[in-house]
């Protein structure tokens, strides 16, 4: 029996209460594996693991990073719904040429608990993420900022003024979809998109190219944490 205590419903989704807008978002490399990196990331502080997988996913590899991860953390599979599911992992994320997120809601009523899911999208333009809120998504990662190798076939850049000017039409429109910054962020990025409204932010390349990936994710860690305090629990 899962535990639920700590969840906190939200607008959108079911949120741990003191789950950080942070989410590492694992990438093989010759270095490290996709369960070294969730180690070294949870090691830091991390509470949300994204695995990703783009040629290799298979449901024991997604088993060992949820028990791995824990229940008082989040786990979510990238692209695939099926393992998410069985897995128990909680949380899907769909990018725009997977399943529908409305129709990954349809299965989710009809074999799950369905507060206990997040249904994630992509997003690259405001007009994404009126779709992407129309068919009930739980938060957008909304990117690329910049240029970054850990994904192919990439979308336009967006860089700050993008984020600037969609999070500014975000709120004329009155939308409060939690929304994640993706694609190349490093430190130096946290504050000045933090500053344009976004959720959260999601990393890759910046935690395991650095020269001590513990270290690094605990420096993200902590000015994320600035921001919660400064905001409130994902505002």
């Amino acid at each position: 029996m899962i535990d639920l205590r700590g969840f906190n419903r939200s607008q959108y989704a079911a949120f741990y209460e003191d789950e950080l807008p942070l989410m590492f978002i694992t990438h093989r490399t010759e270095k490290y594996t996709e369960e070294e990196q969730t180690k070294m990331a949870l090691k830091g502080g991390c509470t949300w693991i994204q695995l990703r997988m783009k040629e290799n996913l298979n449901l024991e590899t997604a088993k060992r990073i949820v028990k791995m991860v824990g229940f008082s953390n989040r786990v979510c599979i990238d692209d695939d719904l099926e393992i998410a599911i069985k897995s128990g992992a909680f949380t899907v994320h769909l990018g725009k040429n997977d399943m529908p997120v409305s129709e990954a809601w349809r299965i989710i009523f009809e074999r799950y608990y369905d507060d206990l899911f997040l249904v994630g999208a992509t997003a690259n333009t405001f007009e994404d993420i009126v779709e992407a809120n129309r068919q009930g998504a739980s938060y957008v990662g909304l990117g690329p900022y910049r240029f970054t190798e850990t994904k192919k076939n990439l979308s336009p850049i967006l860089g700050l003024e993008g984020y600037e000017r969609i999070m500014e039409q975000c709120r004329e429109a009155g939308l409060k979809i939690p929304i994640f910054a993706i694609g190349g962020i490093r430190y130096e990025d946290i504050d000045p998109l933090m500053e344009t409204g976004i959720t959260g932010i999601a990393v890759s390349s910046a935690i395991t190219q650095a020269p001590d990936p513990v270290k690094e994710m605990k420096r993200f860690c902590s000015r994320i944490k600035y921001y919660v305090k400064q905001r409130g629990h994902f505002d």
